[in-house]
């Protein structure tokens, strides 16, 4: 299976973000958080910042919104031209109208679910997404640790998909590490969203390719 690794610019130098970009060559998306101060007690960026962000990325973006109302929100950002875009089940309303609209404006539809949300109510509307985003983290803030107890939910996931023979990504997006990682791969995840662990190293593109190896020597057996 491929292997995906998304920068977080949330964790990237803010005043430079053009320069930050540029130091991530190697990787497959970057990931920008959207927070509203609603849905999560933080807020960063909005619809203008992702627009800018969208002229100026030498890669596509994949973008997470964590916030109210994202039936109401979310088409614009497709129509900025994000490559994906990824909204929180908890906070829609109709979340199958809402990714259908995504696509109709040509960006990938993702859907995100918390670390205490469990899975299984959703997992009839799977195939509705390109992209299915399992936190492990408590949405909202960047530097959390890794929550392991998020595994099962996460493989419980990978199985419905493989069962289901549809293209779906499976993220993950909260503590990813060189040691992390491997553990999300083995439970199922194959799109890795990692901020600290690449745009604090010495060489961001050399961190993406040791997180990416890291990946891909441990695969979900059963995928």
């Amino acid at each position: 299976m491929p292997t995906r690794i998304n920068p977080s610019i949330l964790a990237a130098d803010f005043a430079n973000l053009e320069h930050e970009l540029g130091r991530i060559r190697n990787a497959d998306l970057v990931h920008v958080d959207v927070m509203d101060n609603h849905f999560v007690p933080n807020l960063t960026f909005g619809l203008q910042m992702v627009t800018r962000l969208q002229e100026v990325s030498p890669i596509p973006l994949d973008v997470h919104l964590m916030m109210d109302d994202p039936d109401r929100w979310a088409p614009a950002y497709a129509e900025a031209g994000a490559f994906s875009v990824t909204f929180h089940v908890e906070a829609a309303s109709e979340p199958i109208v809402l990714a259908r609209s995504l696509r109709d404006r040509g960006a990938r539809a993702g859907l995100a679910i918390k670390p205490g949300t469990p899975i299984e109510p959703y997992l009839e509307m799977i195939e509705e997404f390109d992209q299915v985003l399992v936190m492990t983290v408590e949405p909202g803030f960047g530097g959390q640790s890794f929550i392991r107890s998020t595994m099962p939910k996460l493989a419980t996931l990978a199985d419905a998909v493989r069962e289901s023979g549809a293209d779906i990504w499976l993220q993950v997006d909260g503590g990813i590490t060189a040691e992390t990682i491997a553990i999300a791969a083995e439970a199922g995840a194959d799109t890795f969203v990692a901020g600290s662990a690449v745009f604090t190293a010495d060489d961001p593109d050399e961190a993406i390719l040791a997180l990416r190896a890291a990946a891909a020597s441990h695969p979900h057996l059963h995928r």
